[in-house]
């Protein structure tokens, strides 16, 4: 049965498994990498004998991408088609097809100088005409047809989050972490704030062997007149930036907070972030790099709860 080609500008029930394919320098790696970010276990030019495995067994249970390349080992339309109708039928699968108009695919290999696959020794232009003939049965049969002639990157990435993505917060995982300045940066932050102006609860006897989730060692910090308005600013940044990050296309975001010895202020400002965060819908995960291992919460709020400036 054909499907009509369609456009979508909201997510619906997500399929288990999504086949990308289409001409050849349309973007389909970018495609899959962007459906790879969405939480898809993504397979590139798997060939097609192969594919009839993945439904042996137990029904799947992480959603599934699969790039397809007209250049693959055993590649036929026919043979792509008998597996949608034969195989794929009983899984919740998509056809996602990947044009682009002659002239601009002959653009890009010309600045790439790259082969075609379809006309190693003969020049783009034959392998485009070539290719697209051998796949306007599968064009046909597309459940979503994406023109990236006059699409970036960036466009061709907006539109897969468009089709595949869930809601916006859940696209883009945020890290939080505490550390200690005297054993350096963690690798991989995006933005690092320094803790070490605020009160600190080492001097205090009574305080020094809790760490900054205690509710009472958030207190004592709390009361440093700098606590809140340091935090209201560090929020409001959140809130701008998150969400560009978001369009933009970025899968995570980690925020460190460090103080001296990575064990009370910079824990209690990880937790209240994160809480503050979890609370506005984004997914968060929490990491104390030196409290004991088990000490740390795995994702906000557990003990966030606790922590000043948690919530709005």
């Amino acid at each position: 049965m054909t499907t009509a080609p369609q456009t979508a500008s909201t997510p619906r029930d997500q399929p288990s498994i999504v086949l990308v394919t289409g001409l050849s320098g349309a973007g389909r790696s970018t495609a899959t990498n962007a459906l790879e970010d969405l939480g898809f276990e993504t397979i590139e030019n798997l060939p097609l004998g192969l594919m009839p495995r993945l439904m042996e067994g137990p029904p799947l249970e992480h959603r599934i991408a699969l790039g397809i390349s007209a250049a693959t080992r055993g590649f036929s339309a026919d043979a792509l088609l008998d597996l949608i109708e034969g195989p794929l039928s009983a899984q919740r699968m998509e056809l996602v097809y990947l044009d682009c108009r002659p002239g601009v695919l002959h653009r890009r290999y010309s600045e790439t100088r790259r082969r075609h696959p379809a006309a190693p020794a003969e020049g783009p232009a034959i392998g485009i005409a070539r290719e697209t003939d051998l796949l306007a049965p599968v064009r046909d049969r597309a459940d979503f047809l994406i023109d990236t002639s006059d699409m970036s990157l960036h466009d061709l990435r907006a539109e897969i989050d468009r089709l595949f993505g869930g809601a916006r917060e859940s696209r883009l995982a945020v890290s939080v972490q505490s550390f200690s300045y005297k054993r350096g940066l963690p690798r991989g932050l995006d933005f690092v704030f320094d803790c070490r102006f605020l009160r600190n609860p080492y001097w205090d006897d009574l305080l020094r062997p809790r760490d900054g989730r205690d509710p009472d060692v958030a207190a004592y910090i709390a009361e440093d007149a700098r606590y809140a308005p340091f935090f209201e600013r560090v929020n409001s940044l959140m809130d701008l930036v998150l969400p560009a990050h978001v369009e933009e296309g970025k899968s995570h975001l980690s925020i460190g907070f460090g103080c001296t010895g990575g064990k009370h202020r910079s824990v209690c400002v990880t937790q209240a972030l994160a809480s503050t965060l979890a609370e506005n819908g984004w997914q968060v995960s929490i990491r104390h790099r030196e409290l004991p291992r088990g000490g740390a919460a795995a994702t906000a709020p557990e003990g966030a709860q606790n922590a000043p400036g948690g919530s709005r």
